[in-house]
């Protein structure tokens, strides 16, 4: 009996092999594809682009014959078919019932000639015996961009540099400006891998709320279908402004996104030191420091410092002063592993005021948000906290309650607090729903802040007034 069932199913298995390899000669039967349209991130001219993967399916029970594959424009599209990369090669191709086919795609794109990006588009045609011929549509932006070095040449120096707006900037590997560095609202700097970007001298970067400067990795393709490289920290070096004497760094709606460190601030002064003023900046998703501070003076204001494997703030050495600030600690908070390290057990701020030779650390925050999933956010390293001088005024703080002379009407998070604070702290990539530390409608930051202190910034991060209500703490205002 089973020697019988088992013949009975070897045939029946022959049968449907047969059955689908059998060349079908049908018009109405079609091919499918994995996407109507493949469209690239934006492509760098002159650099190409990762490769992308189209499916082919035959959903059909029968086989079917692809007898011709061509782009109908011919560039700047390459395509390798079953290891196969010049299409006038590839006749007779078979796709058996069921059965289905890789294409890899990838561009390279000439020099526009042009500032702005453009949209260069084609057709990948499939032609069956049986007469019907299908496409898919291919698109990609070419971007010009101005090179600054080439992979592995080291270091790139200039005396006074300045960035434009025209086109975006590539960067490979170390620039060092000795003189004084400016750039122009609207500006936008490609970082390569490892790149990074040296300021020995004064700093002007003046970006607006719609021109903002915007400092990032070169990947513009995507790690997976939901997430794109810029979500993944650690593409690039990082922004140092290191100096021997007092210079001025004046950053207004910066950017600086996804490296291994933000903004790192070091001097050897040791009278008058460096001024750092920073104002409607945002400083997120970096592998290791958001803004470090090392005997440098500061002002930072309506900026986010957000979601750093280590501090997002550490301060030792100078006065600094943060106003209507928020500093969040998610880094690594979602369902899905994308960075390329783990959250080191760290507070979100780390103000070190234990050093005998350093100019003494005073920092303060105004008006400002200090929080994350750390139990502990804020640690002020001390010898003697009654003694402390730096001021924490109007603050929602994740922290113990702070013994210092000078912190006052400041909202401490409970273990029995239940509202959120941000509307989104959790990175859920299937909905597409990236981090938002926007304030929640139901936010114990709402209304907390000191009225005196936000006199001279009477407008949030993005535009709204703070001058109707009392105010929220943190760079964002919610709207009611």
């Amino acid at each position: 009996m089973m020697r019988k069932f088992l013949l009975i199913f070897l045939c029946a298995c022959a049968l449907v092999g047969c059955r689908e390899e059998q060349l079908s000669d049908d018009p109405t039967l079609r091919l499918s594809f994995s996407c109507d349209t493949l469209s690239f991130d934006t492509v760098f001219t002159a650099q190409g682009s990762a490769t992308a993967q189209l499916l082919v399916y035959n959903r059909n029970k029968s086989a079917l014959l692809i007898d011709r594959v061509w782009l109908e424009n011919g560039t700047p599209f390459q395509v390798n078919i079953d290891g196969e990369p010049d299409l006038t090669r590839l006749t007779n191709l078979q796709i058996n019932g069921g059965d289905s086919l890789f294409v890899f795609i990838r561009v390279d794109i000439n020099p526009t000639g042009t500032n702005n990006p453009l949209l260069l588009s084609d057709l990948l045609n499939f032609h069956l015996t049986t007469g019907t011929t299908q496409n898919v549509r291919l698109e990609a932006y070419g971007q010009d961009v101005t090179r600054i070095g080439h992979v592995g040449c080291g270091r790139t120096q200039f005396t006074d540099c300045t960035f434009n707006a025209e086109k975006p900037y590539l960067l490979y590997d170390t620039v060092i400006v000795s003189g004084t560095l400016t750039i122009d609202a609207g500006t936008t700097l490609y970082m390569h891998s490892g790149a990074c970007l040296f300021a020995l001298g004064d700093v002007n970067a003046e970006g607006t709320f719609n021109a903002p400067i915007v400092i990032r990795g070169d990947r513009l393709d995507r790690l997976f279908d939901s997430v794109p490289y810029l979500y993944a920290g650690g593409s690039w070096n990082g922004i140092y402004l290191q100096s021997e004497a007092p210079h001025n760094y004046d950053l207004k709606y910066v950017d600086i996104l996804s490296g291994n460190v933000g903004l790192y601030c070091y001097s050897t002064c040791t009278g008058t030191l460096p001024q750092l003023r920073m104002n409607g900046c945002r400083i997120h998703n970096h592998a290791l420091y958001g803004l470090v501070l090392l005997n440098t003076d500061a002002l930072v204001t309506n900026s986010e410092i957000s979601n750093c494997a280590s501090y997002c703030v550490y301060c030792d050495g100078g006065k600094h002063d943060f106003v209507h600030s928020t500093i969040a600690s998610y880094f690594g908070y979602t369902n899905i592993r994308i960075q390329s390290v783990a959250k080191e057990d760290a507070a979100a701020v780390f103000i070190d005021n234990l050093s005998k030779t350093a100019p003494a650390t005073v920092t303060s925050f105004y008006n400002s948000i200090i929080t994350g999933y750390r139990r502990n956010q804020l640690v002020v390293a001390t010898p003697f906290d009654r003694y402390y001088p730096g001021a924490f005024i109007g603050n929602y703080l994740k922290t113990d309650t702070l013994a210092l002379p000078h912190a006052a009407d400041n909202v401490y998070w409970q273990k029995t607090d239940t509202l959120p604070v941000f509307r989104n702290d959790f990175y859920k990539y299937k909905e597409y729903v990236y981090y938002d530390f926007h304030l929640d409608s139901l936010s114990p930051a709402i209304g907390i802040g000191d009225s005196i202190a936000a006199l001279p910034y009477p407008d949030d991060r993005d535009g709204v007034s703070r001058a109707f209500t009392k105010p929220d703490a943190g760079c964002y205002q919610h709207e009611q």
